[in-house]
């Protein structure tokens, strides 16, 4: 009998040890204060969209960096087509 106790005991502490890095306390207090939920949330995706957009330009400059340069070296066929991608990308900006 002793010893199934030692074992309860030992399983009990292991689970608070678990529950304890999961950190589930503060995430259940956190749900239970909906305007602070929806704060971090708003923050959290306004976040994401700032990265998003600042990725998103960083790639779009790279690829008409990338179409100026291959309308300068004007390979024979795709020359044309590039120097017209590259003029009409750059006449939207």
């Amino acid at each position: 009998m002793e010893k199934e106790n030692k074992d309860i005991n030992k399983k009990i502490q292991d689970i608070a040890e678990r529950m304890e890095k999961l950190k589930i306390a503060e995430y259940i207090e956190l749900l239970r204060t909906p305007k602070k939920f929806i704060w971090i949330n708003f923050l959290a995706g306004a976040a994401r969209g700032i990265g998003m957009a600042i990725g998103f330009t960083l790639i779009a400059a790279l690829i008409v960096y990338i179409l100026s340069r291959l309308a300068v070296i004007n390979i024979p066929i795709i020359g044309d087509y590039v120097a017209e991608i590259a003029r009409i990308v750059q006449d939207q900006l």
